[in-house]
C-alpha cells in the first residue's frame, strides 16, 4: 500500500507562534507589523511552545503505516536566522521522526502530496494540488478533529 504524503505547516499549526509574539513589547510588535516583518522579530523561533496536541499528532501520523509526513514551512527571505531556528525547533520537539523532513519554501503548491495541514492559504497553500486541511477553522479547530479526519 502506498503511503499518503502529509505536509504540516509550522506557524500556527505545529508552533504556537501567536503566544511567542505576545511576549514581545507591544511597540516592538507594532513596529514589525507596520513593516510587514512580524516573522523577523528577534528570536521569534527561539523555543516557542508547540500547539497543544501538535507533537502527538505528528508522531501518530508519522508512525502510522498510512502516512509519509513532512514539515512544509515558509521562512522570511531577509531573515536567514529564522531558517536555522525553525530547524532547531523541529529537532527539539519532533525529534528523530522529523529527521531531514523539513522543507522551507515560499511556493507550497510546488510540493506534491495528498494533504497539506496549514492555517492559511498564503505562499501557495491555497493552490496545493492535494487537499488543504485548513487548521483552526470550524471544520478543523484543533488536532483532535484533524486526527479524526485522517484516522491514522
Amino acid at each position: 500500500m502506498d503511503k499518503k504524503i502529509v505536509y504540516f505547516d509550522m506557524d500556527g499549526v505545529l508552533v504556537n507562534l501567536a503566544q511567542k509574539i505576545n511576549k514581545f513589547p507591544e511597540e516592538v510588535i507594532e513596529h514589525h507589523e507596520q513593516l510587514d516583518m512580524i516573522e523577523q522579530l528577534p528570536g521569534i523561533f527561539k523555543d516557542p511552545d508547540p500547539i497543544p496536541g501538535a507533537v502527538d499528532a505528528f508522531n501518530k501520523l508519522f508512525t502510522s503505516d498510512k502516512y509519509d509526513c513532512y514539515i512544509l514551512s515558509t521562512a522570511p527571505w531577509d531573515a536567514p536566522w529564522v531558517w536555522t531556528e525553525k530547524r532547531e525547533w523541529v529537532e527539539k520537539y519532533l525529534g528523530p521522526n522529523a529527521y531531514k523532513r523539513l522543507i522551507l519554501s515560499h511556493n507550497k503548491h510546488l510540493c506534491k502530496g495528498d494533504y497539506l495541514i496549514d492555517d492559511r492559504t498564503k505562499n501557495g497553500a491555497g493552490e496545493f494540488e492535494g487537499e488543504l486541511i485548513q487548521f483552526g477553522t470550524d471544520k478543523f479547530p484543533g488536532w483532535d478533529s484533524v486526527l479524526n479526519y485522517l484516522k491514522p
